[in-house]
């Protein structure tokens, strides 16, 4: 076990109001509800984060810097998190028949998150891996939440610490700025982003998804990684431009700082360019997007959509292509059915040997 000084990412996900919840509740169905709901928060944030302890009530991993390359990714992951959660209290209030105090009461949980980037050492305690280092302490202390609440009136929220936010490159403007004193290390700037507004903003959002029956061509591909980090290979401009034939790819425009509706991105390819704007953004489920010539010609929708593979442990990326033309149906199909699903399953072949190859995995055999 390494005892030297690491630096990267310490998250905390402490579930909201769970010890007002325990006042006067069963306590056996409260347990139960507990048990499920931090073992879906497990599940959703262990594809890029190593889970180190679960805290009564809360769930503390961490990553190591050079394990989040795209910094949205992390931010992503906390409000795919938050959605889940969120759409399980739902599935939790609709199924239960239980009228208990404990089971009726579920709605009035959240989520919040505490995100910091600092310095860690791990160490093997009592036969276990346990995290030490003062910026450890500032996250599992659970400080950075202080104050939050009471000034903003929201129960489900995210935390970044100017630190963590620097290393990511990314702050969306509608963060709130504090500044809290923190022994021993000193004021400490914080920023606040409204969890529950967010994931209203995605369940609210106009959906552009091209189905199966819409595409003239539709090919699927299994990966040995979790949605989470296919997300990050289709989406990095970086690593794009590695397992994308003969294409160069650059951001542009993002608004508010993010990837999401309205950005677009360059690409650079052996016949001219190509500019890609994005459609719909549902971040480890799906996303759309157009892509046009520079003058606005032969736009191609496609489709991203990524679910758990049957295997398990991997994903199943399905990818929806579509020609908007007005050529027949009858002549673009057969040709999009043999070129395209041709070129997608080539690239998706290239995409999961660099992929075994940057997690330090032997390259995948095809």
């Amino acid at each position: 076990m390494e005892t030297k000084t690491q630096h990267g990412y310490l998250v905390l996900a402490d579930i909201s109001g769970f010890t007002a919840y325990l006042a006067g509740v069963e306590l056996e169905h409260a347990h139960e509800i507990l048990r499920e709901l931090l073992e879906l928060i497990v599940e959703q944030v262990r594809p890029l984060l190593t889970v180190a302890q679960l805290e009564g009530d809360a769930v503390f991993a961490y990553a190591p810097e050079g394990r989040v390359a795209r910094g949205e990714t992390l931010l992503e992951l906390v409000e795919a998190a938050y959605g889940a959660f969120k759409d399980r209290l739902a599935s939790i209030r609709r199924r239960t028949t239980c009228t208990c105090k404990a089971c009726q009461s579920v709605p009035s949980l959240d989520l919040k998150f505490m995100t910091h980037h600092g310095a860690y050492t791990l160490q093997k305690i009592a036969s276990a891996d346990e995290l030490i280092g003062l910026d450890v302490n500032l996250v599992r202390r659970r400080v950075l939440k202080n104050g939050v609440g009471e000034a903003t009136g929201w129960t489900g929220y995210a935390v970044f610490t100017a630190q963590s936010l620097e290393r990511l490159g990314v702050h969306p403007p509608e963060m709130r700025e504090w500044v809290e004193t923190v022994e021993p290390l000193g004021e400490i700037k914080k920023y606040a982003l409204d969890l529950q507004s967010r994931y209203k903003e995605l369940k609210e959002a106009r959906r552009v998804f091209l189905t199966p029956e819409e595409a003239h061509a539709s090919v699927a591909y299994d990966f040995g990684a979790p949605p989470p980090v296919v997300w990050d290979w289709l989406n990095d401009p970086g690593k794009r431009t590695q397992w994308m034939w003969g294409r160069a790819w650059r951001a542009l425009t993002r608004p508010g700082g993010r990837t999401g509706v309205g950005a677009r991105n360059h690409c650079a390819h052996g016949v001219g360019t190509l500019i890609e704007t994005i459609l719909d953004w549902q971040p480890f489920d799906s996303f759309t997007v157009e892509e046009t010539l520079p003058s606005g010609n032969l736009p191609i929708i496609v489709t991203y959509q990524l679910e758990p593979s049957p295997a398990g442990g991997g994903t199943r990326l399905h990818a929806h292509t579509q020609l908007r033309t007005s050529l027949p149906d009858w002549f673009i199909r057969p040709l999009f059915k043999l070129l395209v699903a041709l070129l997608l399953k080539w690239d998706f072949k290239r995409m999961a040997r660099l992929m075994s190859q940057a997690a330090g995995r032997a390259p995948a055999v095809f």
